[in-house]
């Protein structure tokens, strides 16, 4: 039985779940200062099929890939403490503003001087764009098969991998390649719950920007190199600062808005057959539905 090498792309987010007035500045942008910073959800559900594969096929390795600021090492935290066994932040101003072009450059990058891997586990989208577009890049850039909307992986055999996928108007079972790249649904199998054991191994675990000078527990990372981060720049994974951040990315978002839909008309139904046939009726002559 063949061992694992597994790359989960995971992201820190703004939760935009519970956005309240305070979410949106006067520029109509976000507010990240505003909103607490999370691990993408569908993310989580990439790296549970990532740790299942992993206990399925012994020796096998899950490492998570993520970038942004130096905070956002916590959600390689996260990760390790439900079973990853390390992580990668990519960190550098030259990285800032990234739309998904320039975004999928600095992962794919990042992935060739991490070197060979199997599969490539990514959440669709993010909550903060939507866009599901990073992951499919990220495979077109390292030219590799890409399975989407994934559900739950089936099973693995003379490097072909099964996966279920959940489409508009059902599910279907695909077969692909390895090394491949698979985005995963939010109706995928949530995460395990941090394990307490890994919680104190790993609680200690930090990038560089997040060390303090002078901390009482500094000589850990020297005696248990688990705990040290890696956090790379562009020079690091030799990147083209061209192709990174603002510079590299070819869409800008100009304004978000906050919407907020209100009723400007209400009716009250009863609960007979006839009452809901001509609500279904109006629904339906207004194209709201069918």
């Amino acid at each position: 039985m063949r061992e694992l090498r597994i790359i989960v792309l995971a992201k820190q987010v703004p939760d935009t779940r519970n956005v309240g007035k305070d979410a949106m500045t006067p520029e109509g942008t976000v507010n990240r200062a505003a909103l607490p910073a999370i691990f993408n959800p569908e993310d989580l559900n990439a790296l549970e099929q990532a740790l299942r594969l992993k206990e399925r096929f012994p020796g096998s390795t899950v490492k998570v890939l993520t970038m942004g600021p130096g905070r956002a090492a916590e959600i390689i935290r996260e990760a390790l403490y439900r079973g990853a066994d390390g992580g990668y932040l990519l960190s550098d101003r030259a990285f800032a503003g990234a739309d998904t072009l320039a975004t999928s450059y600095a992962l794919a990058t990042a992935i060739k001087k991490i070197g060979d891997f199997d599969i490539i586990l990514g959440g669709r989208q993010a909550i903060d764009g939507d866009t599901a577009q990073v992951g499919p890049q990220v495979a077109q850039k390292l030219g590799v098969a890409q399975i989407t909307y994934a559900e739950e992986i089936l099973g693995i055999e003379n490097d072909r991998i099964a996966v279920r996928r959940h489409i508009d108007g059902g599910v279907e079972v695909v077969e692909g390649p390895l090394p491949v790249v698979i985005t995963v649904n939010g109706s995928a199998a949530p995460c395990r719950p941090a394990n307490a054991k890994l919680v104190q191994k790993y609680k200690r675990a930090k990038g560089r920007q997040e060390r303090v000078e002078g901390e009482s527990y500094a000589h850990l990372y020297e005696e248990r190199p688990y705990l040290n981060i890696t956090e790379w720049g562009v020079a690091d994974i030799d990147g083209d600062t061209a192709q990174c951040g603002l510079s590299g990315s070819p869409t800008k978002v100009k304004q978000v808005e906050n919407i907020v839909f209100q009723t400007k008309e209400s009716k009250t139904l009863s609960d007979s057959d006839a009452d809901i046939e001509n609500l279904i009726q109006e629904l339906m002559t207004a194209h709201t539905i069918g």
